[in-house]
């Protein structure tokens, strides 16, 4: 095949999945939109519980992904590991879509967690493949990849709060649904694109007895995870557990590798625990930020009535806005004599930003009228806290492309899932502390709670611009031996 031929090829794969976890993040972030205001306006739930419930959901939905990435890699392949996924989300989405069992909530969000985490890690580890031995494109192609994910989530961020208060409250999760239902269809339209792309197993006839071991620990994990959300002490030994696990695989990891692999995992490392930081706040625009707006914000915009879920939908808005230009700028920069800013920089200029999102929610107390902030409060903080996620989050996938060999690469991904989904139930646990007791209903009185907590996390997210600003010199002494073209092991 000619270099010519080869060009439109990755541009299709890339625009293949691109579409993939457009849609799967559609069903998703259309969930999380409404799923809080759900347990705390339909089920009566305090804060605390509504919040925990969602942490304990979420920590489990990124922690999977480690063994999504492995079943990607060594048993099923990507491609198919990825479609098993979406279908298992499908059915998460149904089971909440069906009114009057309110009991199905928690196996409902078992089979989502669960799905996801199978999904999640294997079209990133194919993007990578993509652009092997290229890291300014891989950069550019995952900050561009990334802007999937919030097409998806602007439109149904949009979309659920809106039916949810229009028709109800299954309906919402039904359309949620129906987007996994189209991405499955999309796939499949397209897959011819992806053919020359993805792990061994893809490239072998599906083996039955595997596929039969998948769908058997598929099955039990939906138990242990419908488990897990709904007792309070367990989810908190599981995340322990989960921290401790991804502390011991890189221990492993990292006495077992070569030299130039040690420098990796150690430099991933170094931004995975940055990476954790930065989640802590990304999980309040479910929680705390989206309780905040319901409460205490002023959701009238120019004669419209936002629902409070609609709230969210301006982290996707701003960084599709952000997204091209930044994916841009690291290209130019990269062709440039200076090269690209350093990946540690980008950390430290997110956090920078990000403090300045948090700061603006807790100033914004001072301006309140009858315990009511203006809108465009939050679509200030909204704008620094999403370009302090893509100088961040954008690029935590980059981070495993570029650091870490191809034959490790779809597991380590799952391992910075892992994580992720740690830290979003510490940012849910960090979210009760600003929990609204159910007898108190005046925004004077709830306003405080708020602005206080959002006003300590933005001195937080100083603290993280200074570690993240102190590493940057490791980071270029460990790239100077990591980074570059990986050759796959024989």
């Amino acid at each position: 095949m000619t270099a010519e031929a080869q060009v439109p090829s990755r541009t299709k794969g890339f625009t293949t999945l691109f579409l993939v976890e457009l849609w799967e993040r559609f069903g998703y972030y259309g969930m999380t939109a409404v799923v809080v205001l759900f347990m705390v306006q339909e089920l009566d739930y305090t804060d605390d519980r509504a919040n925990l419930t969602f942490g304990a959901f979420a920590a489990l939905a990124y922690t999977v992904p480690a063994v999504g990435g492995w079943i990607g890699d060594k048993l099923l392949g990507s491609r198919r590991t990825m479609v098993l996924g979406a279908l298992i989300l499908a059915l998460g989405y149904i089971g909440l879509a069906i009114p009057g069992y309110p009991g199905l909530l928690f196996p409902a969000l078992g089979l989502v967690a669960v799905g996801g985490g199978i999904f999640k890690a294997n079209p990133a580890n194919m993007i990578s493949k993509l652009y092997e031995g290229d890291p300014a494109k891989i950069d550019s192609a995952f900050t561009m990849y990334y802007m999937a994910v919030n097409i998806g989530a602007t439109a149904s961020q949009l979309a659920t709060p809106l039916i949810a208060i229009k028709i109800g409250w299954h309906a919402a999760f039904a359309v949620c649904a129906a987007g996994l239902v189209a991405g499955i269809i999309n796939y499949f339209a397209m897959s011819r694109y992806l053919r020359h792309v993805g792990s061994e197993p893809d490239f072998q006839p599906l083996d039955m007895r595997r596929l039969t071991l998948v769908l058997l620990g598929i099955a039990i994990g939906v138990v242990l995870v419908t488990f897990i959300v709904q007792n309070r002490t367990v989810a908190r030994g599981t995340v322990f557990l989960g921290f401790v696990t991804m502390l011991a695989i890189f221990g492993i990891m990292m006495r077992k590798g070569s030299e130039r692999e040690r420098k990796g995992l150690i430099a991933v490392l170094i931004l995975t625990g940055l990476g954790m930081l930065f989640f802590i706040f990304y999980q309040q625009m479910s929680t705390s930020l989206t309780l905040f707006s319901l409460r205490n914000v002023d959701l009238s915009f120019f004669g419209y009535d936002v629902p409070a879920g609609q709230v969210q939908a301006l982290n996707p808005i701003w960084i599709f806005a952000l997204s091209p230009g930044l994916a841009w700028l690291y290209t130019k920069l990269g062709k440039g004599k200076g090269g690209d800013f350093h990946i540690s920089t980008k950390f430290a200029m997110g956090f920078a930003v990000l403090s300045l999102g948090f700061f603006i929610y807790g100033l914004s107390g001072r301006f309140a009228a009858a315990g009511k902030v203006s809108f465009w409060w939050m679509i200030t903080g909204y704008g620094f806290q999403s370009l302090g996620e893509l100088l961040i989050s954008g690029l935590g996938l980059a981070v495993v492309a570029r650091y870490v060999g191809p034959s490790l690469r779809g597991f380590i991904m799952g391992v910075w899932f892992l994580a992720t989904g740690i830290s979003q139930y510490l940012g849910s646990y960090v979210a009760t502390f600003a929990s609204v007791p159910q007898d108190v209903t005046n925004p004077i009185d709830t306003l405080p709670l708020y602005t206080s907590l959002f006003t300590k996390l933005g001195i937080v997210a100083v603290i993280g611009t200074a570690i993240a600003a102190a590493v940057i010199p490791t980071m270029k002494r460990l790239s100077a031996v990591s980074e570059g073209p990986w050759e796959e092991a024989a």
